[in-house]
């Protein structure tokens, strides 16, 4: 397939599903999300309610490439990944890594709103306890001052691997990793959410790479990218938006066909929901495995969104699908 498919072809089998989660995250506890079917298989479209129609329009490129292509051809069969850790109570921590067997790296979240530096010290050495190696994700939440002052204190009891997004600007990061040289810097929404991924890049302000499969457009848009940030040196890190099974799958399939993966991916959100739309793949020895997924009809029924939020995401799609159709009919020749 090259061409787009119509709107009547990708609602055809959609479904809307509303996942509760075991803990908040990113500020919620429900994850909703659309589930269409093609040719290929199924794609997942769940760009996040604050997101602008033409933000969210590349999710549906990601939806229907999953759907109606399928994934690229890949060069490993397993892929690494971290455990993810939310900004829960430093007690809380070793429930969650049980959710994450063999797992070797841990991502903690930080700069959590309504918590302090000291919450975060706490939730970054209890992983510590259990796991050596470990990543922060402030998610642009932090001033370079506040950075700075952070990361001092989260390295005083061990190294990070890197911090991810410490600082929302472009120069914020800039003045980040030459203030704190010790620490790594990755960057995530500075990649996905900006005009001119490379900018983050070019201008010094990241050591490594965060990247999503469905806000860049596809499997494949994301290996292009991956392929123009080697030529600049910097590393990637495949990563989970929050995704269902479905856009799990995608995400894994992605990173199983980089030519190098230096770094365990954050694909492994799947413990965060209670339930999920297709039986949960736990990690084993710290991987997950590279396979298709189909939604299960009976979870997919219990999940089911209410008709209200269904309309919802139906109009959402249709107005994400003439972007699409404007932008470029001929998205994946």
């Amino acid at each position: 397939m090259s061409s787009l498919p119509t709107l009547d072809e990708v609602l055809a089998d959609a479904v809307v599903v509303s996942l509760p989660m075991r803990v908040r995250f990113r500020g919620i506890t429900t994850r909703e999300a659309m589930l269409v079917r093609g040719p290929a298989g199924w794609g997942e479209f769940a760009p996040f309610p604050e997101y602008a129609d033409d933000e969210a329009s590349h999710w549906l490129q990601s939806a229907i490439e999953a759907a109606w292509i399928g994934p690229p051809p890949t060069l490993r069969d397993r892929v690494a990944v971290n455990a993810t850790v939310p900004a829960v109570d430093a007690a809380q921590v070793p429930a969650l890594l049980g959710r994450y067997p063999g797992a070797r790296t841990a991502k903690v979240k930080v700069a959590e709103r309504g918590q302090n530096l000291a919450d975060d010290v706490a939730r970054v050495n209890a992983v510590r306890a259990h796991i050596p190696c470990v990543r922060v994700d402030a998610n642009g939440g932090w001033t370079v001052d506040e950075a700075v002052t952070a990361l001092h204190a989260l390295t005083a009891d061990g190294p990070l691997e890197y911090a991810e997004q410490p600082c929302a600007s472009v120069p914020e990061l800039v003045e980040v990793r030459r203030r704190v040289p010790a620490v790594r810097v990755a960057a995530d929404e500075s990649i996905r959410r900006a005009d001119d991924p490379l900018k983050v890049v070019r201008a010094g302000g990241a050591d490594i790479a965060v990247v999503k499969v469905a806000p860049l457009g596809g499997m494949r848009r994301l290996l292009a990218l991956a392929d123009e940030l080697s030529e600049y040196g910097v590393p990637v890190v495949v990563s989970s938006a929050l995704d269902t099974a479905v856009g799990i799958a995608a995400g894994v399939a992605a990173a199983a066909a980089l030519p190098d993966l230096h770094f365990a991916c954050g694909l492994g959100t799947g413990g965060l929901f209670e339930s999920d739309v297709a039986e949960p793949r736990e990690p084993v020895d710290g991987a997950l495995g590279v396979a298709s997924v189909t939604p299960d009809p009976a979870r997919v029924a219990d999940l089911a969104a209410t008709p209200e939020r269904a309309r919802w995401w139906i109009e959402r799609v249709r107005r994400c699908h003439g972007l699409l159709e404007q932008r470029d009919p001929q998205l994946f020749v």
